[in-house]
């Protein structure tokens, strides 16, 4: 189970003992939330093995039926779900390879765990991509090959069209990165730039029987999405690519390379990702096994357990993150009025178009703006984590705030409003010694945000 690092200092830090009851329960909440999306207990929790049938939801494969069982896919949770997959299906694994992110502390015996780096995609993740293709070519009709995806998947398995190099689309990742465009804009483009996604890895595996896991780490969990959609049919095409690259000024920066690829693709020269009416996809089953509904539903059951009114505001938050702190503000400020003990509760993932110079994460700066926002308002703890345990480009998971956050930066010399329009949230919390750190998961399934009134 991940746990947090510094909790006791982030509880200490709170200046009353109502204070440090909220973040105690705030921290409480988020390891229980992590718990239940560990990607072992989701896979072992929604599959059985019963003699030679594996079920899933309403899907049943008779194991005996195929000759090879192959295992392929990537993400930030991969690693524990072929673990998993391995304790279920043992020695009826052909073989496989998996793309986990450098550092992953699964241990698996017929799938080959490869180690590459995430979110900027690196070579050893296109040589693991590739063998994962000799694996999906080598596939036949009476072959059943296992695709374990999770959030991170998308830059874990990396595999550049013709024409285009690692470094091209490690340079455009970067850039989409820092452009503020959501994770579905991000990966519309990803997918018309790979060899692997937007339902490619499946035309490849094609006749053979594909059977998708899968955790979400995309608000509304659109299976096209989630790792750029290896197995799953793209709705987008490469016009919509060049529409999104336009939109954040990116389409004139990116390189020659990137630009005749997508106008290639305009112009019906090269061939589209695999669309929803491709006969590719009836032998093809994607299901999702967890999600940020699985871990906010989970925050939910703790409050409730601890007999405190819970109000789930939505697990499909999205937008700008100083936006969305104004708007989480608003409610946390009218729950502060009402004087009654509440928990508010919110899921998804914000972005954050950067333009300043600082170091920080959509969870650092969320929290940043909303101390910003609610100064001045009295008895609440406000945290915004990552369920991956990284925030951005830093080590951090996020961070936690409370009614002294801004009494506490101004005796340390910091300027909030400073350090928000420069990006610069880590530096902040990093001197009142607020960020959560938990190290990597294992899972991804975007952020949840938590704020506690007492």
């Amino acid at each position: 189970m991940a746990t947090v690092k510094n909790r006791n200092q982030l509880i200490e830090n709170g200046k009353s003992e109502k204070a440090r009851l909220a973040r105690s329960l705030i921290l409480n909440c988020y390891r229980e939330a992590l718990n239940q999306v560990d990607p072992a207990k989701l896979v072992k929790s929604k599959l059985t093995l019963k003699k030679s049938i594996l079920n899933i939801n309403d899907l049943s494969f008779d194991l005996d039926k195929y000759r090879n069982i192959y295992v392929v896919g990537g993400g930030k949770a991969s690693g524990a779900m072929a673990s998993a997959l391995e304790q279920i299906l043992g020695e009826r694994i052909t073989k496989g390879v998996i793309n986990v992110p450098k550092g992953c502390k699964a241990k698996t015996k017929h799938i080959k765990l490869n180690e590459a780096n995430h979110p900027i995609p690196d070579q050893a993740g296109v040589e693991g991509t590739m063998q994962m293709l000799d694996i999906a070519k080598n596939a036949n009709s009476n072959d059943l090959l296992i695709c374990l995806l999770s959030g991170g998947g998308s830059s874990l398995m990396p595999l550049p069209r013709e024409g285009l190099t690692l470094k091209e689309k490690q340079e455009l990742t970067q850039t989409l990165l820092k452009s503020g465009a959501k994770i579905g804009e991000i990966n519309a483009v990803r997918k018309h730039l790979s060899a692997v996604k937007g339902g490619s890895l499946a035309k490849v595996a094609a006749p053979a029987t594909v059977l998708s896991l899968i955790i979400s780490d995309v608000v509304g969990d659109v299976l096209g999405d989630i790792a750029s959609g290896p197995t799953s049919p793209d709705k987008f095409t490469f016009q919509d690519a060049k529409v999104i690259l336009e939109k954040y000024n990116i389409w004139e920066k990116a390189s020659g390379s990137v630009r005749n690829i997508i106008l290639q693709g305009i112009e019906g020269l090269i061939p589209e990702t695999q669309k929803p009416n491709d006969t590719i996809f009836k032998k093809v089953h994607n299901v999702i096994i967890g999600s940020n509904q699985t871990a906010c539903r989970a925050a939910k059951r703790f409050f409730e357990s601890q007999k405190i009114k819970t109000s789930l505001l939505t697990c499909s938050l999205e937008g700008e993150a100083r936006q969305v702190a104004a708007e989480l503000a608003n409610k946390i400020r009218a729950a502060a009025a009402s004087k009654e003990a509440i928990a508010i509760l919110a899921g998804g993932e914000t972005t954050v178009n950067v333009t300043g110079k600082g170091v920080g994460g959509r969870n650092q700066e969320l929290a940043l703006a909303t101390a910003i926002q609610l100064k001045g308002v009295k008895g609440f703890v406000f945290a915004s984590l990552s369920t991956d345990g990284v925030d951005g480009p830093t080590d951090a998971a996020g961070a936690i705030i409370d009614e002294d956050t801004l009494k506490r930066a101004e005796l340390a010399g910091l300027n909030p409003e400073c350090c928000l329009l420069e990006n610069d949230s880590y530096r902040f919390f990093s001197r009142l010694e607020d960020l959560v750190f938990t190290g990597l998961t294992g899972t991804n399934v975007n952020d949840i945000v938590i704020a506690l009134l007492l």
